[in-house]
């Protein structure tokens, strides 16, 4: 029997024969940078934003770095390392100010914005006790792209910037704290950690974040009593399985909180804000039954301070009495530690940078990055931190509703 054959079409049968769709790699479009880094003036400023090792790899990678002369002094960078490592030297901030990208560790002064152009890109912190109306005005009117430091989120959703200034700032308070309580500090003469025989002072910390974490463990190592308190349950116990020592932790119960605070010998605090201003936790009243010679370190105070005490001091004059309670409420502390700060600041700023340049600059970098774009909070003559428009009165705009139009 003879079996019928089925006609299948050319088409078919000869389709492995024709010329195949193939999928090609699109490269990426490199830019080169241009970055400027202007002297800090204001804020008893002594950090740089990027040290000359992080200079040298980005130079090393074709962009340009400029420099304002004697702007790495206060943290022990001379021009002559910064020129080894590949950067020109700037002698007047305005060859700074021509820079295509502008990195400050102070918030820019209102002169200074006044070199601004636009579609410049900036990259600072906002300090909010200090941020004023004419300041956002003025951004805007210059249509720049403006980034705060603190609100760049990285992939896991956390805030790197402000996690490394964190751990020196819990570290610092607690060094700062010591010198404090002793005679020279107007404190009570107190060792903190105490010796044999002699109890250690009391260290009471509001906030159980980084900042809290750090000082925890600076206090612990010098031999203090520290207690914790926050209203975050998960992040005591964190706390508590990250240290791996027994601590006594609470909530913040204001009754419970207040009795504690009447025979402690330091107050750190620590609670930080996502967006905002930190939220109140110790009421005058609670300052004023506090020891004589008690020292807080009000850490928080870059976000308007969670003492109802506290008021805004300077490295040149850091602390105040009031109540007969010593205030330290310098808001950048890091700063006592310039070295050490500017490194780390520039190990986070630099890949971010060189990153940039494989996408095409930081515009085309703020299209592929959520966590980049969290930080913008001026664009283009838009302001779009709805914090920001909800305190100034001022219309505010989804960065990310601008980035889909394209403007």
């Amino acid at each position: 029997m003879t079996k019928k054959k089925i006609p299948i079409p050319d088409s078919l049968s000869q389709a492995g024969l024709l010329p195949q769709e193939e999928m090609l790699a699109v490269m990426e479009k490199k830019s080169s940078l241009f970055i400027g880094i202007p002297k800090e003036t204001m804020f008893q400023e002594n950090r740089v934003a990027l040290t000359p090792s992080s200079v040298a790899t980005i130079v090393g990678r074709g962009h340009r770095v400029v420099i304002e002369t004697g702007a790495g002094e206060r943290s022990s960078f001379t021009d002559h390392d910064y020129s080894e490592a590949g950067a020109d030297i700037a002698y007047s901030p305005e060859q700074v100010f021509k820079s295509n990208i502008l990195i400050k560790v102070a918030p820019p002064t209102l002169d200074e914005i006044d070199y601004f152009f636009p579609d410049q890109v900036l990259i600072s912190p906002i300090h909010l006790p200090t941020l004023t109306p004419d300041y956002i005005f003025k951004l805007r009117q210059k249509r720049v792209v403006a980034l705060a430091m603190e609100y760049i989120k990285d992939r896991s959703g956390s805030y790197p910037v402000v996690r490394t200034l964190s751990e020196i700032a819990g570290i610092s308070a607690i060094h700062t704290a010591a010198e404090l309580l002793n005679n020279n500090g107007r404190g009570q003469g107190v060792l903190l950690g105490g010796i044999s025989g002699v109890p250690p002072a009391k260290v009471i910390i509001l906030g159980s974040g980084v900042v809290g974490e750090y000082a925890a463990r600076a206090a612990l190592g010098l031999g203090a009593e520290v207690r914790i308190f926050d209203n975050n349950i998960y992040k005591l116990k964190r706390l508590q399985r990250e240290i791996g020592h027994r601590l006594y932790t609470s909530a913040i119960i204001p009754k419970f909180l207040e009795k504690e605070l009447e025979d402690a010998q330091v107050v750190i605090g620590a609670i930080h804000s996502k967006e905002g201003r930190s939220p109140i936790v110790v009421s005058e009243e609670m300052v004023a039954r506090m020891r004589r010679g008690t020292v807080i370190i009000d850490v928080s105070i870059d976000q308007g301070g969670c003492f109802a005490t506290s008021e805004l001091c300077s490295h040149d004059k850091p602390t105040f009495v009031k109540h007969d309670v010593i205030h330290y409420c310098v808001p950048n502390i890091a700063s006592k530690v310039s070295r050490t700060a500017s490194a780390a600041i520039s190990n986070i700023i630099a890949p971010m940078l060189i990153n940039a340049g494989k996408k095409g600059g930081i515009s085309a970098l703020l299209h592929e990055t959520a966590g980049l774009r969290h930080g913008v909070y001026t664009y283009k003559g838009c302001l779009t931190n709805h914090h920001l428009g909800d305190r100034f009165g001022v219309k505010s705009t989804d960065i990310n509703l601008l980035l889909t139009s394209r403007l």
